[in-house]
Formats: structure tokens, C-alpha cells, sequence
């Protein structure tokens, strides 16, 4: 899970979590653990691992690309709030409704992917300000605590089709969103977790075993990812993305 989530997180500008999500909680529920508290494990722990990796994934980024750590941190700033909302929203949601609602979001972003063959930089459709920079990160943050996901998937679609970024450009954006977008919704996690008899070694929802496993593997995993998109085609990039996408979205909803 390390090894695929950091070069993920990387390559694509997401936390991995589209892919930690399900993978946890397919895990956790061959083992017994019931699927109400395997989700909730997953999402948060899911969520907590994002940030050292999305972290190491920025870093390489911003070698890179100079232009792209004031817009994520404008970005991440009001996702702290989402993610944080979205978190504690989880924890009185149906469970199923959550799994299918995931799967059905992941497609249509896999469809926009595969019909979007523009490359490079774009018209953008509306103007990157505070406001729609508060809309947009809040929105996102809400699905990211909602759904236990980075909101990499979510951001770097509106960073390309809708603000006008270029894809690289979109993926570091996001590398830096979602690093800070995942502490709120990490944060509501773990109080939410606090009262509940979840696994050992835990804290609230988030399983430390998992998450020291885990990073160990993803954070200079995500260094190689990062340095590794910056020399495939953009094109070649929105359909890794898209594929993953479908792949894991099937998954969740089957």
C-alpha cells in the first residue's frame, strides 16, 4: 500500500487515499473487523498517512515548479475547514451510501479525464481569487474528510479543466493542497474516534500500526513519483489517472 499510495501521490498529485481507502478496508474486513469501523479506520487512517506523503511529494515539486506553493497554500488553508467538517460528517453517514457515493464520484472524474485531451495550460473558466479559492477549497476539504481521500482526484480537475493550470502544474497545486487539507479532516477523526472501542494501537480512527507501516514506503515513494511526472507527457498522465480511477471506483461499488 506504501509502495503504490506514495508513487500515486507523486506522480498524480493525490494523497493516495483513492487508493489506501479501499485497500485498508478490504483488508481490515478480511480480518474480521466489522465494515462500519474498518471504513471509519480506513478513512482516517487513510487521511493521516496523506500528509508526511503529500509532503515529500510537494517538496520535489516546488524544486520544479515555482509557481505553485502560493495557490496550494491558499487552497490547503480553507480545506483545513472542509476537511475538518467532512470528517466529523463520516462518523453519521451509511456506511454503503458512503462506498457507493465514492465509487460513482471517482467515475466521473475517470470519464472527464479520458474526454479532456487537452494538454497544457487552458482558458481558464473562471478567476483564481480568494473567493472561488474559498469556494473550491472548502468544497474540496468537506469531500476529503467526507471520504478519507487527500482531494487530490477532486482538486487537480478544477486546477486543469476549470482554473486553466496545466496538468504538472495542477498535480504540484495539489501535492501542497492536499498536505493541508488532510490535517482537519485527520483531526475530527480522531475525536470523533476517541470514545469508540476501535482497533489496537489506535488513535481515535487512525491505526498507528497502519500509518508508521505504511509511510515508511510512501514518503520516498512519492519523491520518485514526483521527480518521475515531470518527465512523462502530460496526456500519458491524465490516463494513468483515469484507469486508477475506474479501476479502484469499481472496487468500492461492487
Amino acid at each position: 500500500m506504501g509502495i503504490i499510495a506514495g508513487i500515486a501521490s507523486g506522480l498524480l498529485g493525490v494523497g493516495g487515499g483513492f487508493i489506501m481507502v479501499p485497500l485498508q478496508f478490504f483488508l481490515l474486513t478480511s480480518l474480521g473487523v466489522d465494515s462500519s469501523l474498518a471504513l471509519m479506520v480506513s478513512f482516517g487512517t487513510s487521511l493521516a498517512i496523506i500528509i508526511p506523503t503529500s509532503i515529500s511529494g510537494a517538496y520535489k515539486h516546488n524544486k520544479e515548479l515555482k509557481n505553485i506553493l502560493k495557490p496550494g497554500i491558499i487552497l490547503g488553508i480553507f480545506g483545513i475547514f472542509g476537511g475538518f467538517l467532512g470528517g466529523f460528517l463520516a462518523s453519521y453517514a451509511p456506511t454503503r451510501i458512503l462506498q457507493i457515493f465514492f465509487g460513482i464520484v471517482l467515475i466521473i472524474i475517470a470519464i472527464n479525464m479520458f474526454l479532456n485531451k487537452k494538454t497544457g495550460k487552458t482558458k481558464p473558466k473562471i478567476k483564481f481569487n480568494i473567493l472561488s479559492a474559498a469556494l473550491i477549497g472548502v468544497s474540496v476539504g468537506l469531500l476529503s474528510g467526507l471520504l478519507g481521500i487527500g482531494g487530490g482526484v477532486f482538486i487537480v480537475t478544477i486546477l486543469s479543466v476549470i482554473l486553466g493550470f496545466s496538468m504538472i502544474e495542477s498535480i504540484g497545486i495539489s501535492s501542497v493542497f492536499i498536505s493541508l487539507a488532510a490535517v482537519g479532516g485527520v483531526s475530527s477523526y480522531i475525536i470523533t474516534g476517541l470514545g469508540v472501542n476501535t482497533l489496537p494501537y489506535s488513535l481515535g480512527y487512525v491505526s498507528l500500526v497502519n500509518f508508521f507501516v505504511i509511510i515508511l514506503f510512501s514518503i520516498p515513494c512519492a519523491y520518485l513519483g514526483a521527480n518521475l511526472s515531470h518527465k512523462l507527457p502530460e496526456r500519458r498522465l491524465q490516463e494513468i489517472f483515469a484507469i486508477l480511477l475506474v479501476i479502484l471506483a469499481i472496487k468500492m461499488i461492487i
